[in-house]
């Protein structure tokens, strides 16, 4: 038996929750105490006298008027969180007709699967008992999808609303040293990570309890319907994504092409008309989409474990303490990515730009050895010393340290992911640096070298990934794979505030140039935002290696829950889907990188425009237009986000309808398999790119400085390459893990209709 009680597992996950909440206030409440004026609708919050004092010793010193520029920051930070507020209202609108008009679809097609009975049937998985009706199960189905995607929703917007209150904070930081402004940043982040965290946790938990009023014994349906948590999360995180994507690649493309490319002047610089836009995107799509992406992963991860988990023997036995496992985790995971967060902030000091790097990759390290102690303890207390899991029809011997390894091998190929993507992305490596030098004799080249790097940068990732599935697969059957997407995913909270740590500092720097600051400051705050593109890309790496995990546990619980035997790839229906499958994220990256590229283009031409008919634009004496620019991103990305999110809602619909379970399996590993590669190589061959273009700017190196300066053909042929990588990295790329994992839940909520009425056209052929 278990150590833990059902009573201990019932308070300690809650509890867990709030104690995130509190952290992620408590960090929020100091990033607060840095004063902003307030005119600019911020609370300064306290410590005031001392930083005014500061000012004033700057005044003396270097002739700045730092009233004037506080000022200044708070009217740039202002406008960006309008910026940002409003184009996600405007999105949120568009989503809320789409989740009520799919919550219909749910209901319809999971209540016609028997016919809209409201008679008890016997139940899916032991025809001896009886379980609640199909037309419950959709109707709850429903509910789920909803609450998912609200939950969804918040995640976006409560990390849009913390990155815009912390940007013109850690600006103003950097003017009293790295360390600060480091800070500023990290505890930034850590407020989005452990919010997101704690409410998707605390929410899930709570869900459970009350459909568990209803379902009372009938596990299988209960977690089943929960399912519909995990695709109302990615539903929305998949148009979140790509429109925020479109917006902010939008807006950074026709800055950089016709601002540094073509007019030679400083990334960030005011008269730059697309600069504004450029901002609001990095907190509309790095930071809301990104934080409703890992929400989804959190979910859907949850979600398999949870469901995998029913219709086994934790199921059979009604064993709470063991069935509450995958949250249990969850929970601990939160506390552990607590402790990390306080060695980051309050125990170590970041003194110098190269210490910036090294702390955040400290970070992962420090979560991943503390959270192996913690999976011990959880599975050792919450588990019985051994117990049957369900294999396909046949029942697997496990014991609880074989589970202990399934949540390890994730936890730690998480980390190998990481540290393998920030050697292909950090210009403190090989990789960017001959990147960087390539652009030597051109932007051809730099493409060239660009895309062999991202390419490259997919061999040891999958295998990791690999490594993981089977030793969990081996072990613990399809249960095991769910569990090492959880493990993988278990120090969220921290991989979220690193992930945000960078469009945080990006958006300081963007601050810092517009409103004046002195070089120096903008030397502090790019040294923060050369480390945050690298963590960027390694939470993106996080991402997709979860992704790839969750979408084969979905994938397992679907082939269950359709009741395919085996699934042959010899067979003409399941190869045929495969093909299919492994086209679409082909398909789905040209619609993605084809919008950015036509609102790119008329934000190129908005940006020409306005340089040659606003007379003293050029020489910094008149005020751009910025407003038409953010009108610009905004339009494309509303417009454009709904072919591919169609693409990949309708998909599994349509296959699954026309031609079946068998092609729809073929259509998710083949979407699984050939998803995974593009996502990984776009993401890293944008960070490269970026990086590269960072590393010739920051001149840290003699090679790097006989690179540059800004405005020299390398940098020139740099820039180009990281045009180019923009749309790969923050559109396509990190949007294809969605598409993977959305397809996978997506189709294992439908599978009571799709096993009923599926295969209209091959059941004919």
């Amino acid at each position: 038996m278990a150590v833990l009680g059902t009573a201990a597992v019932e308070v300690l996950i809650p509890v867990a929750a709030l104690v995130g909440i509190a952290f992620a206030l408590l960090q929020w409440y100091v990033v607060a105490r840095v004063p902003v004026p307030s005119h600019a609708g911020e609370d300064g919050g306290g410590g005031g006298n001392k930083n005014v004092r500061e000012e004033e010793e700057h005044v003396e010193e270097d002739g700045m008027d730092y009233l004037l520029v506080e000022a200044r920051c708070a009217e740039i930070q202002r406008a960006i969180s309008v910026g940002a507020t409003s184009f996600l209202l405007t999105e949120y609108k568009y989503l809320a007709v789409f989740t009520a008009a799919f919550a219909v679809v749910i209901f319809v097609f999971l209540g016609s699967a028997q016919r809209f009975s409201a008679r008890p049937g016997p139940c899916a998985y032991d025809p001896s008992r009886e379980c609640r009706p199909a037309l419950a199960n959709a109707a709850f189905s429903a509910v789920a999808f909803l609450l998912g995607a609200a939950t969804s929703v918040l995640s976006g917007y409560l990390g849009m609303r913390v990155a815009t209150f912390a940007n013109a904070r850690t600006a103003l930081e950097a003017r009293h040293g790295v360390g600060r402004a480091f800070a500023a940043a990290f505890r930034s982040g850590a407020a989005m990570g452990f919010l997101l965290a704690s409410s998707a946790l605390l929410v899930l938990y709570a869900a459970v309890n009350l459909f568990g009023l209803y379902y009372g014994d009938d596990w299988g349906g209960l977690y089943e319907s929960i399912t519909g948590y995990g695709l109302g999360g990615s539903s929305v995180a998949l148009f979140g994504r790509v429109g925020g994507g479109i917006y902010t690649k939008a807006a950074d493309v026709g800055a950089d092409l016709v601002g540094k490319v073509e007019r030679n002047i400083p990334e960030d610089d005011p008269r730059n008309p697309a600069v504004i836009a450029d901002n609001v995107g990095d907190n509309v799509g790095d930071i809301a989409g990104m934080g409703s992406d890992l929400f989804g992963s959190y979910a859907e991860s949850s979600c398999a474990a949870l469901f995998v988990a029913s219709i086994s023997s934790f199921g059979a036995e009604h064993n709470l303490t063991a069935m509450m496992y995958p949250l249990l985790i969850s929970a601990v995971g939160l506390l552990v990515c607590a402790i990390t967060t306080v060695v980051a902030t309050d125990v170590t000091e970041v003194k110098g730009s190269d210490e910036v790097g090294p702390a955040l990759k400290r970070q992962i390290l420090i979560s991943t050895v503390l959270m192996t102690a913690g999976i011990a303890a959880v599975t050792f207390l919450a588990l019985p010393p051994s117990f049957t899991l369900f294999d396909f029809g046949n029942d697997k011997h496990v014991k609880n340290w074989h589970l202990f390894i399934c949540v390890s091998a994730g936890l730690w190929a998480g980390l190998v992911i990481g540290y393998v993507t920030e050697y292909f992305t950090s210009n403190a490596y090989g990789p960017v640096q001959a990147v960087a030098r390539s652009c030597r004799t051109g932007a051809a080249t730099n493409v060239i070298f660009g895309l062999a790097v991202g390419y490259k940068s997919v061999i040891v990732p999958i295998m990791a990934i690999a490594a993981a599935i089977y030793a969990s697969f081996r072990l613990a059957a399809m249960y095991g794979i769910a569990l090492a997407a959880l493990g993988m995913l278990s120090t969220i909270a921290t991989g979220l505030a690193i992930d945000a740590y960078g469009p945080i500092s990006d958006n300081a720097g963007g601050i810092a140039e517009m409103a004046g600051m002195p070089h120096r400051v903008r030397e502090r705050t790019d040294a923060l935002d050369a480390a945050g593109n690298t963590t960027a890309a390694i939470g993106k790496g996080f991402a997709i290696g979860s992704a790839a995990l969750v979408s084969l546990a979905l994938f397992g619980a679907y082939v269950s829950r359709a009741g395919i035997t085996a699934v042959d790839v010899l067979s003409p229906r399941v190869f045929v889907g495969l093909l299919l499958g492994a086209m679409l994220p082909y398909w789905f990256s040209a619609m993605t990188m084809r919008s950015v590229g036509s609102a790119a283009l008329r934000m190129v031409e908005e940006v020409r425009r306005q340089f040659d008919t606003i007379p003293g634009l050029a020489e910094g004496l008149a005020v751009p237009d910025y407003a038409t620019c953010v009108r610009i991103s905004t339009d494309a990305s509303l417009k454009k986000m709904m072919a591919p999110g169609a693409l990949v809602m309708f998909s599994p619909l349509v296959a699954g309808t026309l031609f079946g379970v068998e092609t729809l399996a073929g259509l998710l590993a083949g979407a699984l398999v050939s998803g995974v590669q593009v996502a990984i190589s776009a993401s890293n061959s944008g960070g490269a790119w970026d990086n590269a273009k960072k590393y010739i700017e920051a001149g840290l190196s003699e090679e790097a400085r006989s690179l540059g300066p800004k405005g020299s053909e390398a940098h020139k042929a740099a820039v180009i390459g990281d045009t180019i990588g923009d749309p790969l990295k923050d559109t396509s790329g990190p949007s294809l893990n969605i598409l993977i994992k959305l397809m996978a839940v997506e189709s294992l909520v439908f599978a009571p209709f799709f096993a009923a009425h599926g295969g209209i056209i091959f059941d004919h052929l």
